[in-house]
């Protein structure tokens, strides 16, 4: 899904400078703008309304594209605070042990997650005695043995977290030929990511007059085209959370794209908190060399010097 963003803009600048046209066309019309043989003026309002009509028309146009392109792309998401976006803010750690509650209980029978292993999740959501019990609940086929064959064991925390189908073709031919994205980098492969999933996931509503969705098929302004494969998931009540937070469908919608944008940029604490650290020595250092600058030059510049002009 390509930005689209520019383009909007563009548009409004051009609907902007074809509406200022139209102004000046309509004052000019109102003008006399020939003089007659006796001193008398004659009208000629015909190319000031020409001018408008062809303003109008251009306005339609642009407006025409603009809506083309909304079809196309999908509706532009709204734009929300997210607490964790700021350059000394961190991530939720509630929210994501929510948000990975409600990917495992509802998104990941479709999609997968192939970058995130359990050992992710330590420190992070879970204690490593609660992801070890975790991981201990699937079985990974692991091999070959002394023998040469393949064997089946209880995972650890190494393993990647386990993916709904063996492989693409597997996947269409479960969702009547559509693929589920992986959503390890779901928020990063997207514009506008975080906001583009809340918006996808609580975007769902019938379809308006005259747009026709074939069957399989569901509307969602949000997702490019307006119609997509995955019905609506999140409903209030679908999950129930371990520290008993109310589980509204906004609730889960922004928890699990908080998982998801933590999935994607795992590292995004630490880097800040690197970045916080460096600011501070630079500080500590800038405050250093100005020191250090004044005392070098202090006896220079407090030096007093005597001309003698006689000698």
């Amino acid at each position: 899904r390509r930005d689209t963003t520019g383009n909007r803009v563009a548009m409004f600048r051009i609907a902007n400078q074809l509406s200022r046209a139209a102004r000046t066309a309509a004052s000019a019309s109102a003008r006399p703008v020939v003089a007659g043989q006796e001193g008398q003026t004659t009208w000629a309002p015909s190319k000031g309304f020409a001018a408008m009509g062809f303003a109008s028309v251009a306005l339609l146009g642009v407006a025409g594209v603009s809506l083309t392109d909304e079809a196309e792309h999908g509706l532009h998401s709204a734009q929300y605070a997210w607490p964790h976006e700021g350059m000394f803010d961190s991530y939720d750690h509630t929210s994501i042990r929510r948000g990975h509650q409600v990917y495992q209980q509802v998104c990941a029978a479709c999609h997968s997650l192939n970058l995130v292993a359990y050992r992710n999740l330590v420190g992070v959501a879970y204690t490593e005695d609660e992801v070890k019990l975790m991981a201990e609940e699937i079985e990974v086929v692991d091999g070959p043995d002394d023998t040469g064959e393949m064997f089946d064991r209880p995972g650890k925390l190494s393993d990647k977290l386990p993916a709904p189908y063996a492989n693409e073709e597997g996947a269409r031919y479960a969702n009547n030929g559509a693929y589920p994205p992986d959503l390890s980098l779901i928020t990063k492969a997207r514009h506008d990511g975080q906001n583009y999933v809340f918006s996808l996931l609580l975007g769902y509503r019938e379809a308006p007059a005259g747009i026709n969705i074939r069957e399989g098929l569901h509307y969602n302004p949000y997702f490019p085209g307006g119609a997509i494969a995955m019905p609506k998931m999140l409903v209030d009540g679908g999950v129930e959370y371990d520290d008993g937070t109310p589980a509204t469908e906004t609730q889960m919608a922004k928890d699990v794209t908080t998982f998801l944008a933590w999935a994607a940029e795992p590292e995004a604490d630490d880097r800040k908190l690197m970045g916080a650290k460096f600011m501070f020595a630079m500080c500590l250092v800038a405050v250093q060399a100005v020191y250090y600058k004044r005392w070098l030059w202090s006896p220079i510049k407090s030096r007093r010097l005597v001309v003698n002009a006689v000698h």
